[in-house]
């Protein structure tokens, strides 16, 4: 299983760059994971976006959806002129409903799983895709949000998306071989933001917390620098450190 970094800024992306948006690929699966401002222009090129088996969305702040529109109308002139077939499954919250409805809007081209109606076992819902096998769970933010762990050949990935610190964090993220997490600012930044987001230095302890095999930050603020944010982590965490870079891969 591998993940490409489409885009890591947010809540607005440095010029010529891209808010959140990976695409993973593993078990007969490629999955596109948030779809941030920009993020679809940096799919296509990667890959063709027909080829796309399921697209996620954590939550409908427009630096991880804004794109679900652009890949909505694409999907829609890809089965218009027969180049795909089947709708493309989609992964998303049922709420904000209005935000839903606006992006995913009714004509068919999206297979619709919402995150809410999957089954729910000690605090995670789980669905497989393929050989991938898929688990959310309720994100501390300001409107319904999920984390996420992509598992698959006994390996673990953990998007965390955005959230405040809570006390299951590291309970859902336990054994992740590769954990991306966000770095929303430093840690004199976390009265105005740690409700919501983590800090680079709250990210480094969940991730010695959870025993983390390997930590990728992402979802920087576009004013710091990635490599400060990255050593704030690694100051209080064992495992390798890695500011996330928009186009490289990352074995899982």
């Amino acid at each position: 299983m591998e993940m490409t970094v489409l885009g890591c800024w947010a809540p607005y992306p440095r010029a010529g760059g891209a808010c959140s948006g990976y695409l993973i690929r593993g078990g007969g699966v490629t999955l596109l994971l948030d779809a941030g401002n920009g993020s679809f222009s940096r799919l296509q090129g990667i890959m063709d976006f027909r080829e796309l088996s399921a697209v996620v969305i954590t939550h409908y702040h427009t630096d991880h959806c804004a794109d679900l529109f652009c890949l909505r109308h694409a999907i829609k002139g890809a089965r218009r002129d027969g180049s795909r077939k089947e709708p493309l499954t989609l992964y998303a919250p049922g709420e904000p409903r209005d935000d839903f409805e606006r992006l995913a809007g009714s004509g068919g081209d999206f297979r619709v799983r919402f995150i809410e109606e999957l089954p729910l076992t000690d605090g995670i819902r789980r669905t497989e895709m393929g050989g991938l096998g898929l688990e959310f769970w309720s994100n501390r933010h300001s409107l319904p949000a999920y984390g996420v762990a992509v598992t698959g050949g006994g390996r673990r990935l953990v998007y965390a998306g955005d959230t405040g610190r809570f006390p299951e964090l590291a309970r859902f993220w336990a054994g992740a071989t590769l954990l991306l997490c966000e770095a929303s600012g430093f840690a004199r930044d976390e009265e105005q933001i740690g409700s919501v987001h983590l800090t680079a230095r709250q990210a480094g302890e969940l991730a010695e917390e959870s025993q983390a095999a390997r930590l990728v930050l992402t979802h920087f603020w576009p004013e710091y620098e990635p490599e400060a944010l990255r050593a704030e982590a690694a100051a209080v965490c064992r495992c390798p450190v890695l500011a996330a870079r928009e186009g490289d891969t990352y074995r899982c």
